[in-house]
């Protein structure tokens, strides 16, 4: 897709300031993050309540420690599936992409559009019943050089890899 810039749709940000504003996931991004957490440490918290429920007397012991594990993890999944949600922002600026993930350990990713070797845009079923996109951003470098925005609002992803695209083909005929 090789429009000029002036006909590519604008994206949430401001290109008229100096320091663009890093924008958050869309509010319905956060179920598919607890849908990704919640199950992830629910399973071993039962599994560990279990097997420490089974130091008691009985079968209806290690049931219970399942339960009570289960309740856990899953509690411990919720809470940081909302806080990945809550934490994880982009921005596109002239010199390329960049991500931000994390509040306490904070890591910031930055894709330069002279870097990207091609883009590819991900939708799951889950994905597609709420309108949003997962942004892969292939960097040169090695297979595994890729950068993941998941859970975009669907036209967001479309604008950020059209916009990429464009500022990557300008750099290459410069």
């Amino acid at each position: 897709m090789n429009l000029p810039a002036a006909a590519m749709p604008p994206l949430p940000d401001q290109p008229g300031n100096a320091e663009i504003a890093w924008q958050p996931l869309p509010a319905r991004s956060r179920a598919l993050f607890l849908l990704g957490a919640v199950p992830t440490y629910a399973l071993p918290g039962a599994l560990a309540g279990y097997w420490l429920g089974g130091f008691g007397t009985g079968w209806t012991v290690s049931a219970g420690g399942a339960a009570v594990g289960l309740l856990l993890g899953a509690a411990l999944g919720a809470w940081l599936g909302l806080k990945q949600y809550r934490y994880t922002f982009w921005r596109l600026d002239e010199d390329g992409l960049a991500v931000r993930r994390g509040r306490l350990w904070q890591r910031e990713t930055r894709v330069p559009a002279t870097r990207v070797q091609h883009l590819d845009i991900k939708r799951g079923p889950l994905q597609r019943g709420r309108e949003l996109s997962t942004l892969v951003v292939h960097t040169a470098g090695t297979r595994h050089s890729a950068v993941t925005l998941p859970n975009l609002d669907a036209t967001d992803a479309e604008r950020l890899r059209a916009r990429l695209a464009v500022q990557g083909d300008h750099d290459d005929e410069a």
